[in-house]
């Protein structure tokens, strides 16, 4: 018995190493020449696909070494990311149509113009756009993207022949460089040298906030739509320049999966998308199939995945006349981990990417005549859509917010969809419309199904269930004037160039400077003003002043009794007015019709310093998009406070600290009472989602939830996932009362303002009204899902409210203000509760 044991430990051990240690043929097709002139990844990087996480650095220096060697391949560096690394293309195709590259680019582009596209297909290249790894956590694509890119600079022969003569292929080896460098420190020095399956190793287990994300902790896949991000932006021109076919986008997901690839559930494609996209997909996913059988791999389709959020790599392509194609391959998350389907390589992980990478140039260039008709005939009917229908154009803009209107035209600026200035000022459906702040997007274009997907306003789906958020309407993330109008009678120029709002200082005169808070980068002018010393004060109530209305939240800077000279303040402001893109107005007098500029409805504003808890048990996408907002747009200091060592911080440093969601478990007693003390000795603390339930559990502001009751009746066990599944708020839109007087709604000019939710927390109205400063409608659902049980839980609910704790505030906001750096409608809620919460 013995012995029998030793062999079989020995056979285990020598099975794991056979399957650790594999060399360059492990990945690639047999019975293919290889030309010995082209580095393999060893030569460059110093080790073998697969023995080790490969670095972002050695991936770009073995990309380089490809472009230098091989007349198939042309780099293009495309940008850098937030830590500076480089967004690398590298477009691989024939020698012949290296040459002429740019004439290829622009004949395949004529397939999407309705009016140049009865061209014939036969003779054209199909466009397929490869990208890998855009959570760094998820290494198997860039790694894969080594040996791929190998293969296609080296392998020789009449099939490598023919698939380069038919295509294009847009190589993208890592979308998210800075994640997959932190993911691959992290595998890679817990690296054991003796391998050890067991998956509570260390080295299963990353570090908050792991490698999935960006610099800013963002999940960039979900920012094909928004583009908000430098590695989105770089990736989107691509895309834009050259209109592929064929977009896929290798992921990971739990160890004890097999391998996915689309198309994903079918009753939940987005309305917009043709039928035959899903034809064709399932067409592909054929050839799939047979490469991974061929191998021995398990994989499956149709489940799990779904193909409705636009902003997504795999389903962005379905709106822009292209196939979108998401793997999704079970990951190692080191070396070498036990699974349910065995003991799991990352070289194993790795060669299944890399199948399906082959499996797809393979699909396009067999199936290339269908799929170029598709792309064809998908911008025929587009065509014909974009000239019917009673609306002509959209509308859209905000007569007190420039910068903020500016930077939803950045968006279709970045999708290439052309819009104009508008000729004058109008008046429509009660809003009004300013020239220099609005914009008209006529509907006649070739992009008019990807202006639907952003404007439109969807109530009703044929499934209850989202893998991702179901509404995204950009007027509404932007908290924007908007309408379809049916004449184009006031259309101006096309915009082909975006200029910044700009700012500057008016008026004379030397009692007092004003301005109001309406303009996105308010908040970064007060900053940079307390920075300075200045002292500012904000106006309670509403005033007006040398023929100028002044709203609530206005900001004044007197000049009686200010540390600095009067010319050198003037200089300061004059700078800032500039900086951002705001008006400043010097005024003679302090006699005003309403409240003078000394009442006591000028409340002193404190210059603040913020904190953001960090760490373990906090949602590191809330926290990031908090970090992103005031590091980059605001330009303010914020400290990332860690859980771990949050007992030895002196928090009379701040005079704010926001807690985004996080888990029971976050912070032990000691480091909640800490909290509590320092806001009853005057702090604000701010607590979003699950924070909000938390707090109130322990006592800082006593709030009544509103809680759902609902019982399965006649639900099979077949049916659970569904009906639980049903009451998930994914990612919705609703329309909210602002009481515009209360400071949390300083800077907003309409009475309504539309929330983004994606949690089911909801909370009571306080008794008194003015408590009740955002309430949302009694019929609040303006675009997504949300069943019916909450539906009726939301209504007449409150998802903000503030109490006094001690001498300090606790704010709640039961939902993220900050989404993914797009919602810019809301942005200015947790400016206002970081400036005034003192007022509330």
């Amino acid at each position: 018995m013995k012995t029998l044991t030793s062999l079989l430990l020995v056979l285990f051990c020598y099975s794991i190493q056979a399957q650790q240690n594999v060399d360059l043929s492990y990945y690639l097709p047999d019975s293919i020449a290889y030309n010995p002139q082209i580095p393999t990844p060893k030569q460059i990087i110093g080790h073998e696909v697969g023995e080790w996480h490969v670095t972002h650095d050695k991936l770009e220096q073995y990309m380089r070494a490809l472009a230098k060697s091989s007349e198939r391949i042309k780099l293009e560096e495309r940008g850098k990311t937030f830590e500076g690394r480089s967004l690398l293309l590298l477009t691989v195709t024939s020698p012949e149509n290296q040459g002429q590259l740019e004439g290829i680019r622009q004949e395949h582009l004529k397939l999407s113009d309705s009016n140049r596209n009865s061209i014939s297909v036969n003779g054209m290249p199909v466009v397929v756009y490869q990208g890998f790894s855009i959570h760094g956590n998820e290494p198997s694509g860039s790694n894969a993207a080594l040996a791929y890119a190998y293969y296609l600079a080296a392998a020789e022969g009449p099939e490598i022949e023919d698939i380069l003569k038919n295509s294009v292929i847009l190589l993208d080896p890592c979308f998210n460089p800075d994640g997959l460098q932190r993911f691959a420190h992290w595998a890679n020095s817990n690296k054991n040298l003796q391998p050890n399956p067991d998956p509570n190793d260390r080295e299963f287990h990353e570090s908050w906030p792991g490698g999935r994300t960006n610099h800013y902790w963002f999940d960039m896949n979900r920012d094909w739509l928004p583009v908000q991000l430098p590695e989105s932006r770089a990736r989107i021109e691509t895309y834009h320049r050259w209109m592929p076919n064929i977009l896929t986008d290798h992921h990971e997901m739990g160890t004890n999966s097999t391998f996915f690839f689309q198309p994903g559930e079918p009753t939940r494609v987005h309305p917009l998308t043709p039928k035959e996209n899903q034809s064709l997909t399932a067409e592909i996913g054929n050839f799939h199939a047979r490469a991974l059988e061929k191998i021995g791999s398990l994989y499956y389709s149709e489940e799990n995945y779904d193909d409705y959020y636009y902003g997504k790599g795999s389903t962005f392509p379905d709106i822009n006349g292209g196939i979108g194609i998401l793997f999704e391959q079970g990951s190692s998350r080191g070396h070498l981990q036990e699974s349910e389907n065995g003991l799991l390589t990352f070289p194993f992980t790795i060669r299944n990417q890399m199948t399906a990478a082959l499996s797809t140039i393979e699909a396009a260039t067999e199936l290339r005549p269908k799929i170029l008709r598709y792309q064809q005939q998908f911008f025929k009917e587009v065509g014909l859509e974009s000239v019917i229908g009673r609306s002509r154009a959209i509308v859209f803009g905000d007569s007190k917010d420039a910068a903020k209107t500016q930077h939803l035209a950045e968006i279709l600026h970045r999708h290439k969809i052309k819009f104009h200035h508008i000729k004058n000022d109008f008046r429509y459906n009660g809003m009004d419309f300013k020239k220099g702040a609005s914009f008209m997007v006529p509907y006649s274009q070739k992009n008019h199904r990807l202006i639907k997907a952003m404007f439109e306003k969807r109530t009703s789906f044929t499934d209850s269930i989202f893998y991702d958020i179901s509404a995204w309407t950009f007027p509404l993330a932007f908290n924007m004037d908007y309408a379809d109008i049916r004449s184009l009678q006031n259309m101006g120029d096309e915009v082909k160039e975006l200029a910044e709002p700009k700012g500057n200082l008016t008026g004379n005169g030397g009692y007092a400077y004003l301005f109001e808070w309406n303009e996105y980068y308010t908040p970064k002018a007060l900053d940079q003003i307390l920075k300075k010393g200045i002292r500012a004060k904000v106006a309670k109530k509403r005033f007006s002043l040398e023929n100028k209305n002044y709203g609530y939240g206005t900001i004044m800077v007197p000049m009686q009794n200010q540390n600095l000279p009067t010319e050198k303040i003037k200089d300061i402001l004059s700078k800032i007015a500039q900086d951002c893109g705001i008006e400043i107005t010097a005024v003679a007098t302090g006699l005003t019709n309403g409240i003078d500029l000394g009442s006591n409805d000028f409340e002193h504003i404190k210059r603040q310093r913020v904190g953001i808890l960090t760490g373990n048990g906090v949602r590191s996408y809330d926290a990031g998009e908090i970090w992103h907002l005031l590091d980059t747009r605001y330009q303010m200091k914020l400290s990332k406070l860690d859980v771990a060592y949050f007992s030895r911080i002196d928090l009379n440093r701040y005079t704010d600290i926001i807690v985004p969601s996080i888990a029971s478990n976050a912070l032990g007693n000691s480091n909640i009472k800490k909290l509590k003390d320092w806001v009853q000795d005057g702090g604000t603390l701010i607590t979003y989602r699950s924070a909000v339930e938390f707090f109130a559990s322990k006592k800082f502001i006593d709030l009544q939830f509103k809680k759902d009751t609902l019982i399965a009746k006649n639900i099979s066990f077949e049916q659970k996932q569904n009906f639980t599944g049903a009451q998930v708020t994914g990612g919705a839109i609703f329309e909210a009362e602002l009481d515009l007087s209360h400071p949390i709604a300083f800077g907003y000019k309409n009475n309504t303002l539309p929330l983004f939710r994606n949690t089911n927390i909801y909370i009571a109205p306080d008794k008194n009204s003015y408590n009740n400063p955002i309430k949302y409608t009694g019929d609040p659902l303006l675009s997504g899902y949300i069943s019916e049980e909450n539906l009726e839980m939301i209504k007449n609910s409150v998802p903000f409210q503030v109490q006094r704790l001690g001498k300090g505030r606790v704010i709640a906001f039961t939902d993220n203000t900050n989404f993914r750096a797009f919602w810019y409608g809301t942005n200015k809620l947790l400016m206002n509760a970081i400036f005034f919460g003192n007022l509330m």
